[in-house]
């Protein structure tokens, strides 16, 4: 293992991208852990950064990472060691992961993160990791890295021509919904075509240009798809499950159930009322009359009880005796 690391990736120059590697799987595997015990609400664990009630996502901390360490990767471009530029791109590492977390953030335009299409950041980062690993292994896309020098040397050409035939048919390729084929085709151009000859996935954009609803190359598709496609998305989808957590099912009601409950102060209890005894209730009859009032009963308007003292005198009239006839 030692003599792998020496040979291929120090003595092959290739120890700043293999730190950049290692700060993108480390990078990605501690914000998960950190976001899951959010979602957990562990109490010895901090939770979201929010100065003055702004939430600031982790993508902004890894925007800052990326421009530092690629500001600090230009600058001392050429007097910086190997260590140099291997320390920056772990930093660079480190930042990307935190950027390519929160992709479906910036691909939707809105915080999906615990939702179905917040599994397009897991998609990011397995795609990062894997071009990645292939360029440690030696490959090297297209091998348009250097197109210098290609007017004189025929050869040089040729690869450029080879190049650009890659990318048009890499463009196919995903066009047809193939996504992992038509990024690990760029390393091997025969995968590229294998791709490019199959069928389209059903949902792709080549499918609903070149396919008709009832055709029997539709069919062929929908038939491939549901007996090939589905037990490797749902082996996908359990990956995604394990690393990144479920999503919710219904997070826009959770979302403002959680506010409506912030902004409501429930009541606490009123005490019972303990039932009035027989005498209880002719006391408080006597001492409502000793005051001069009665209570008010339902649709009928309060009396007053005047004292004795203020009572009006009773008018007296004289009887008056029937004529005589």
């Amino acid at each position: 293992m030692s003599t792998w690391f020496t040979h291929d990736i120090v003595e092959a120059g290739r120890l700043p991208l293999f730190a950049f590697f290692v700060g993108l799987i480390v990078g990605f595997v501690c914000i998960r852990i950190s976001v899951r015990l959010i979602r957990a609400k562990v109490r010895w664990w901090f939770g979201n950064v929010k100065p003055g009630g702004l939430h600031v996502h982790h993508m902004v901390f890894g925007v800052v990472l990326c421009l530092g360490s690629a500001v600090g990767l230009m600058a001392t471009f050429t007097t910086a060691t190997q260590t140099t530029a291997a320390v920056l791109s772990g930093v660079f590492g480190l930042g990307a992961a935190l950027i390519l977390d929160e992709f479906a953030l910036i691909l939707y335009l809105r915080d999906v993160y615990w939702q179905e299409e917040g599994r397009t950041s897991v998609d990011a980062v397995f795609t990062a990791v894997a071009v990645t690993g292939l360029l440690l292994l030696g490959l090297r896309p297209l091998d348009l890295v250097d197109i210098a020098g290609f007017r004189d040397s025929p050869e040089r050409a040729a690869q450029i021509l080879f190049g650009v035939i890659s990318l048009g048919t890499a463009a196919i390729v995903l066009l047809k919904g193939k996504i992992w084929t038509g990024l690990i085709g760029l390393f091997f151009f025969p995968l590229l075509l294998i791709g490019a000859i199959r069928l389209s996935r059903p949902g792709a954009p080549w499918a609903r240009w070149r396919y008709e609803t009832d055709s029997r190359r539709m069919l062929r598709a929908l038939r491939r798809e549901r007996r090939l496609r589905r037990p490797l998305i749902r082996v996908k989808i359990g990956v995604q499950d394990l690393m990144a957590g479920r999503p919710d099912l219904l997070p826009n009601l959770r979302e403002d159930a959680e506010k409506e409950l912030d902004r409501t102060v429930v009541p606490a209890p009123a005490p019972p009322r303990r039932p009035r005894s027989m005498a209880r209730r002719l006391t408080i009859s006597r001492n409502r009359r000793r005051s001069g009032t009665i209570n008010r009963l339902p649709g009928l308007r309060a009396a007053r009880v005047y004292p004795a003292a203020e009572r009006p005198a009773r008018q007296e009239y004289e009887p008056v005796e029937p004529p005589r006839q």
